[in-house]
């Protein structure tokens, strides 16, 4: 699968209603760690067909970003059965990602 670009009108569809976990990248293109993180979200997307993976633009989702309360990026929130079930923040390993799926 490939990473889905999440925002205000497909969220509740693609993230709340959805039956696996989903992985949510908030970030921003003027981050430098947002952009070092982009191709280990890219990774994990292509090799997880179990879980959803999709990425929130704050700059465009400033809703979103206040709704979940967001106040540094990257912030990884992990949703489970429409629930926030974890969150990473910062440059983190893909092992530390794939362990808060588990």
């Amino acid at each position: 699968m490939s990473v889905i670009e999440i925002n205000e009108n497909n969220f509740s569809k693609e993230v709340l209603e959805c039956g696996k976990p989903v992985l949510i990248d908030f970030w921003a293109p003027w981050c430098g760690p947002c952009r070092m993180m982009g191709p280990v979200i890219e990774e994990i997307a292509g090799e997880r067909i179990d879980i959803k993976v999709g990425k929130i633009n704050i700059d465009d989702c400033q809703q979103l970003a206040v709704k979940y309360q967001i106040s540094s990026i990257p912030s990884f929130l992990i949703f489970k059965n429409g629930t926030v079930a974890g969150q990473l923040l910062g440059v983190v390993p893909k092992e530390k990602l794939l362990d808060q799926l588990q």
